[in-house]
């Protein structure tokens, strides 16, 4: 039945030994025309797929190796748990064999929950302030690919985990976005740049189907013969062998910008990774953070502008009743994980905090705030972007 002709599609699905012939085909087709290469890894199943399987590859000959391979984790801090304990468990297997391994982490000042309580910075939201992406994951990827591109003084190859699954092959989106040379998107999507920008990218897995890459990591990469990898870890972070049927996906633990935390659900229904249930009153705190009684609210007197009374920053006293609620299930979480011979979590460095602390002592606001703007559950006149005031008829 799996060979079989599809109605709608007009072509038989792919194997597993042609998905990966298909990106061994697309790093020796653009591979050899850059002597740097760097994989962008979040530590998720794509980009775990690309990583274990692009080093399986070099190692075992079947693709010629670059002179040089600089391996990007991308820590969040906020990544799910299971994800991250795997995540380390492969940078020492990628070291063991010499392959150089970077965690790249936003400067403390930037980090999701640095920022939130130290500075006061509202959590993100889906509709007008969704900053956290590119803050804490997407800039400082581009800082350290500057670093490395000045180390090596020409553009690197950037290999990445996108995937768009076997249609790709026949999507003309993705043709039209290939290498000037007319690739087959077979090949991998590879985007050429100017040449003095930083990378070419290339993803060398576009055209996999999900189900090939749960197989790579829960039964391929785990053999000795594939590189011997800690990757099954990682589809059961997903959902062990029912990840494939629930369509799983991960993010950030407590994201305040999904509808509901369903990888962290997922993860503490097993009894393994049950320990790890306070980490569900993340969503819930920064859902409480965004309320007006949290927040101060500029009165409409104070400066030019359309949004003359927007709600700003989180309170002190909201941002420390926060700090302690963190600090707090952390240590529900690592109490637990020493009684039953857990791994335990570091959502809240001590590092962290301290910042956190000396950022309420320099008394920090955002900029145009001063943190004596009343809070934004306070009765006010309504002041209108032409500065016309309306007064409350009823205070």
């Amino acid at each position: 039945m799996k060979n079989q002709y599809q109605i709608f599609e007009g072509t038989k699905r792919l194997q597993m030994t042609e998905s990966i012939d298909l990106t061994r085909q697309s790093l020796l087709a653009y591979g050899p025309s850059h002597k740097h290469w760097c994989i962008a890894w979040s530590g998720g199943k794509d980009s775990s797929t690309l990583l274990t399987l692009v080093v399986w590859m070099i190692s075992t000959g079947k693709v010629p190796a670059p002179e040089s391979l600089t391996v990007m984790y991308a820590d969040t801090r906020l990544e799910l748990s299971p994800l991250w304990f795997a995540a380390q468990e492969i940078m020492e297997e990628l070291r063991e064999i010499g392959i150089e391994v970077k965690t790249v982490m936003a400067p403390l000042e930037k980090r999701f929950m640095t920022y939130i309580l130290g500075r006061g910075v509202p959590p993100p939201n889906n509709n007008t302030f969704r900053w956290c992406t590119r803050q804490i994951k997407i800039d400082p990827m581009k800082h350290e690919l500057e670093k490395l591109f000045s180390e090596k003084g020409e553009k690197v190859l950037m290999l990445t985990g996108v995937r768009q699954g076997e249609s790709a092959i026949r999507d003309q989106r993705i043709v039209m976005s290939c290498g000037k040379d007319g690739a087959e998107c077979g090949q991998g999507w590879y985007q050429e740049t100017m040449p003095d920008q930083l990378c070419d990218t290339l993803a060398p897995i576009l055209h996999w189907r999900v189900c090939h890459v749960w197989e790579w990591l829960k039964h391929w990469a785990p053999l000795p013969e594939y590189g011997d990898w800690s990757t099954a870890a990682i589809a059961d972070a997903y959902g062990g062998d029912e990840a494939e049927e629930i369509n799983a996906r991960t993010g950030c633990t407590g994201c305040p910008l999904a509808q509901k935390d369903g990888a962290l659900d997922t993860v503490t229904k097993m009894p393994r990774w049950s320990y790890l249930a306070p980490l569900k009153r993340l969503k819930p705190l920064w859902r409480e953070l965004r309320k007006p009684e949290n927040r101060l609210r500029k009165t409409g007197m104070e400066e030019e502008g359309k949004n003359k009374q927007r709600m700003g920053p989180l309170t002190m006293a909201a941002r420390q009743m926060a700090l302690n609620e963190v600090l707090t299930i952390q240590q529900e979480v690592n109490t637990a994980a020493v009684a039953l011979a857990r791994p335990k979590i570091d959502i809240m460095s001590k590092e962290e905090e301290a910042f956190i602390r000396q950022c309420w002592e320099n008394n920090i606001w955002p900029n145009k705030w001063t943190g004596d703007e009343p809070t934004a559950d306070t009765l006010m006149d309504i002041v209108y972007s032409d500065g016309s005031i309306q007064p409350l008829l009823f205070y």
